[in-house]
């Protein structure tokens, strides 16, 4: 039998015209790659349910110039039983209509040496023209797992959108693997419901003492389990690797330039990574709190324009 191996893989992304700047970060993080380009194609194997613009993935098994030579390529493969064939949309050049895809997956489905299930597939296949070739491999789907974050027990209007959270949580952590991350002023805990979503070590804490059951039951909400405690930012002693920050604060408390200055410093003491998501112009306290502006981007809800800066 011919094991398969992949050698890369194809990411097909899709956003919203006022989050294009955030989706180039968030692929900056993840991928280290900058491009207005609806495909990304690396090495970096990611799940496409982390991202709320990655829409699908393919980890390329063979390829061809034409479909032709990509069918001969596919003819030598041995795949498992009970497969399905996926045609994947390019998303920078027109759809392909459906009688078209359809012919185009019965034709890789019949070379294929296994035997299909278009009902209940217990693996699944894609193929696509990606412009420059044919690609064929094992297919993904995102699951888009923030849209079931939406509807929590709690909320805020000012608060991030699921999508925009989950976008931060993996600009912060973009290889979370032993990474502990936090959230010292965690609001209602939309950051920490997408990062314990995505099996992330985080804690969250809060100086509001009226927030922390509805962010609790937020998270409990999803069956996930989270640390939350009343903790000022400017009273944590332990040291983490990232700390995500929202600071809407002058919308909705009032608070000082010199105060807001000092919960920068506070968050340049306790994480050598953090991630600043705010509504106005801090750059002047970022950099007078120590910190490097490594990168950033700019989203809009309604009036609202957030800017997101990656600091070290």
């Amino acid at each position: 039998m011919i094991i398969i191996e992949a050698k890369n893989y194809l990411y097909m992304y899709s956003w919203e015209e006022n989050e294009e700047s955030l989706c180039g970060l968030e692929r900056r993080a993840l991928f280290g790659q900058n491009s207005e380009s609806g495909i990304l194609e690396s090495s970096v194997k990611i799940d496409p349910s982390r991202s709320p613009f990655i829409r699908e993935r393919i980890e390329i098994i063979c390829e061809g110039e034409s479909f032709t030579d990509l069918i001969d390529e596919i003819k030598d493969l041995e795949t498992p039983d009970g497969f399905k064939v996926v045609f994947v949309q390019n998303p920078d050049s027109d759809r392909v209509g459906f009688k078209k895809l359809r012919k185009i997956e019965k034709e890789v489905g019949l070379h294929l040496k296994a035997e299909a299930d278009l009902v209940n597939p217990s693996s699944w296949f894609g193929v696509m023209d990606t412009g420059s070739r044919w690609v064929f491999g094992t297919y993904a789907k995102n699951e888009a797992v923030w849209l079931h974050h939406v509807k929590k027990p709690h909320s805020y209007s000012t608060a991030l959108s699921t999508r925009v959270a989950r976008a931060v949580v993996n600009i912060a952590a973009p290889e979370p693997a032993g990474i502990k991350m936090i959230d010292p002023c965690c609001g209602i805990g939309t950051v920490l419901v997408e990062a314990l979503s995505m099996g992330m070590d985080i804690i969250g804490s809060d100086r509001n003492p009226l927030i922390l059951d509805g962010v609790k039951e937020n998270i409990a909400h999803f069956g996930l389990e989270g640390d939350v405690s009343l903790k000022d930012i400017n009273n944590i002693t332990d040291r983490y690797d990232v700390a995500v920050i929202d600071l809407p604060y002058n919308l909705c408390s009032v608070i000082s330039e010199d105060e807001q200055l000092k919960m920068l410093q506070s968050a340049r003491r306790i994480a050598g990574k953090v991630v600043i998501v705010t509504l106005e112009d801090v750059d002047k306290h970022v950099e007078k709190a120590g910190f490097t502006i490594m990168d950033r981007c700019e989203v809009s809800k309604g009036r609202f324009v957030r800017q997101i800066l990656v600091c070290q």
